[in-house]
């Protein structure tokens, strides 16, 4: 599986390569890896469109509160007429017109506490997308300086191999002049072939995180990144924020608890007596009547069109009496469903609490790595500058040059792994505790 990948990321970097003489160039800085992070992220478009779906529930909970207003029309064709005590009932035509207006007065409370739980759901629509929002940021800025401390490791290798070729030509010289052995220029060779070796592994990486962050930002495999942020400024803080009343996490899981006791109070609601108005007016025409009737002694026929209209008001109230337990058991239901939410914030707080420690030590432990790294860099190059004074008098050996040389590589990148690290951990705390913006 790990070959499968790596053989699918090289071929990303071949056909990078192959489109090297068309390939868009991009300053990047930290804020814009972001914008652009969060403007090439189908998720964040994914929650925008939960925050107007939401919003639609909110308008749609809302109508609740109005009446409603309908309208009918029927018509009706009939063969053969009706025969109706000696005359006939001709149907054929007839029509009914209405409208009618239904106004909801009480409804138990189940109309507001649907209006508030839409209420609470574009609150969490807009709760998720922030959510949604820090951990891109985070992702983003990951990506952002794992390139950067590559880039430098690569910067720090090549300075490294032209000091090691410098080397090899003033020995080169000395062998020459026989004051010196060609064992040493073999040794010389074999550390530069070590180092080039190191280096191509790094290039490689380098190509693969580029990638990566061409990926997160959302532009052609074979541009060409350049980083600005590249000298990292570290701040400590006296103490880091590890309260986590704004975190995403948390805010959902209250909003939660308040939707179950709305249920809760949606399923009492059920106990309750409904009472709703209603209004409306028909009309009815094309009524037929044919028949005879006896007038002075003769039969007279005689026809007839009826066209009517009625309007109406009504009252409707609805009393709950038995229904075999099934409101109780509703209502016991959305309690313990309460319960259970209540309990799962009181859990998860404390484990989300637990990450916000872990994530503030993790920086601090981060910065003292720097610390560390920072100190180990300016011993090293003391150590160099010392050795490499002591090769040029004859007063040391080659091997004491190129471990003094290792030395300073190793503490180089010690230093650029620590600040670039604490950049993302730095994110990652402000995420874990709901303050990354």
């Amino acid at each position: 599986m790990r070959n499968t990948i790596i053989i699918s990321l090289m071929i990303l970097i071949t056909c990078a390569n192959n489109t090297l003489d068309a390939q868009e160039e991009i300053i990047l800085s930290l804020d814009k890896c972001r914008q652009m992070a969060l403007e090439n992220s189908e998720d964040i478009k994914q929650s925008d469109n939960a925050v107007l779906t939401a919003k639609l529930s909110k308008q749609e909970a809302f109508a609740s509160y109005l009446p409603k207003i309908e309208g009918s029309f029927s018509g009706l064709y009939m063969t053969p007429d009706i025969d109706a005590m000696g005359m006939n009932l001709i149907l054929k035509g007839v029509y009914l017109a209405g409208i009618s207006l239904q106004q909801p007065i009480y409804a138990g409370g189940k109309i507001y506490q649907a209006n508030k739980m839409a209420q609470i759901g574009k609150e969490c629509a807009e709760i998720q997308k922030k959510q949604i929002r820090s951990e891109i940021i985070t992702q983003a800025d990951n990506a952002y300086w794992t390139y950067i401390a590559v880039l430098q490791k690569v910067k720090m290798m090549e300075t490294y191999l032209d000091y090691i070729q410098t080397l090899y030509d003033n020995v080169s010289v000395s062998v020459d002049a026989q004051m010196a052995t060609r064992n040493d220029l073999l040794r010389i060779q074999t550390k530069q072939s070590e180092l080039q070796y190191n280096l191509q592994k790094a290039q490689t990486g380098k190509e693969l995180c580029r990638i990566a962050l061409c990926n997160t930002i959302g532009v052609d495999f074979a541009s060409e990144i350049i980083p600005i942020d590249t000298i990292i400024s570290v701040d400590i803080e006296r103490s880091y924020d590890v309260t986590i009343d704004s975190l995403p996490e948390i805010l959902l899981m209250q909003k939660n608890i308040e939707v179950k006791q709305r249920q809760q109070k949606i399923a009492f609601a059920d106990y309750l007596p409904t009472v709703g108005i209603g209004a409306g007016y028909s009309y009815a025409g094309n009524i037929k009547t044919e028949g005879t009737t006896e007038y002075e002694g003769q039969t007279v026929p005689f026809s007839q069109t009826y066209k009517q209209g009625q309007g109406y008001a009504m009252l409707s109230v609805s009393i709950p009496i038995w229904n075999w337990g099934a409101t109780s058991a509703k209502y016991k239901k959305a309690k313990i469903e309460t319960e259970n939410a209540e309990s799962e914030l009181d859990k998860n707080s404390k484990l989300l609490q637990i990450r916000a420690i872990q994530s503030q030590k993790n920086l601090e432990n981060s910065y003292s790595m720097i610390t560390t790294a920072d100190l180990g860099v300016k011993q090293a190059e003391e150590n160099l500058r010392m050795m490499q004074d002591k090769f040029d008098a004859s007063l040391c050996t080659l091997t004491d040059l190129l471990d003094a040389q290792s030395q300073w590589q190793q503490a180089q990148s010690n230093l650029i792994e620590a600040q670039t690290q604490y950049m993302i951990y730095k994110t990652e705390h402000l995420k874990n505790t709901g303050r990354l913006q």
